[in-house]
């Protein structure tokens, strides 16, 4: 029988980078403390567009390997952030990038956004049963900011927590186990408009700032239940998990921007909210660790 460690976290996200731009904080800290951090990413981020010239070639409508080479860029992102454990959705190309909201990609046969939730959930339960993780991380049902790959991680994530739980469930994908905490990625509105002042003040190399509506899951400071401080070494390998990421970000000392060359912060503390399962914080406090009041 396999001996797990301790504490077991595991994260659901639609797309590689999303999960250093979100998680590479907490990643990088759960990872050097000896925690098994185990990230799923949905897609390969095949319809994604490519920030540097000399790769414009890899983009969807010219040679459609842009997928392909993501799959390195989430490789060396892993090895920045020091987690060993990362795996797509039912293994390499099984689910594609639907593409933004309301786009053509919408439709393909094999698109996530166009993939049935319990089609897709069977090979999250064989993951979550073999990892068998105290705590999840994904989107909310919105997924942030309304991408459709986003939503559908969402969705599957939850349907997958419920479907391991339960031991009726395809047993034959392993012994069934429940989840004890399940948080939602989250921004508090006061800190990106800090951020965004920031960057105002110090400029960047970017020729213009995204908006705090631009920014997924921003919301009020009420709603936060947990933060995650990466000061320090964990904050630098964030930062390197993204540069990592060279087709999809460009980074600017503590700043970032996405294709759409907007400008914004990179934020090292990062926040949550807790939607299944007990806190471990006293009354009124925010938790400053994921697995509080988690018996190993």
């Amino acid at each position: 029988m396999t001996v797990l460690p301790a504490r077991r976290l595991l994260l659901v996200h639609a797309h590689p980078d999303d999960e250093s731009i979100n998680n590479g904080a907490t990643m990088a800290r759960y990872a050097a403390e000896g925690a098994q951090v185990t990230l799923v990413t949905c897609t390969l981020g095949e319809e994604g567009e490519v920030i540097p010239p000399e790769l414009a070639h890899l983009a969807p409508d010219r040679e459609d390997r842009l997928g392909e080479h993501r799959v390195g860029e989430l490789d060396a992102a892993m090895k920045e952030l020091g987690v060993t454990d990362h795996r797509f959705l039912g293994g390499p190309g099984r689910f594609r990038d639907s593409g933004m909201m309301g786009a053509e990609q919408n439709g393909r046969p094999n698109a996530f956004w166009n993939t049935d939730v319990d089609t897709a959930a069977p090979y999250l339960v064989e993951v979550i049963r073999e990892t068998r993780p105290q705590v999840l991380v994904t989107y909310d049902p919105d997924g942030g900011y309304g991408h459709p790959d986003h939503i559908q991680a969402h969705r599957v994530a939850t349907r997958a927590a419920e479907l391991a739980a339960d031991p009726a469930y395809r047993p034959e994908l392993g012994p069934a186990h429940a989840i004890a905490k399940i948080y939602w990625n989250r921004l508090p509105r006061p800190v990106v408009e800090a951020g965004f002042d920031r960057l105002r003040a110090e400029g960047s190399v970017f020729p213009a700032a995204a908006e705090v509506g631009d920014l997924p899951g921003v919301v009020d400071d009420a709603r936060i239940t947990a933060e995650i401080d990466g000061a320090g070494a964990h904050a630098a390998r964030k930062t390197a998990a993204m540069r990592a990421h060279v087709t999809q970000i460009a980074v600017d000392g503590p700043f970032f921007a996405l294709s759409n060359n907007l400008g914004q912060p990179i934020f090292t503390t990062e926040y949550y909210e807790l939607v299944h399962g007990a806190s471990g914080a006293p009354a009124g406090e925010r938790e400053t660790d994921l697995f509080a009041g988690v018996a190993s």
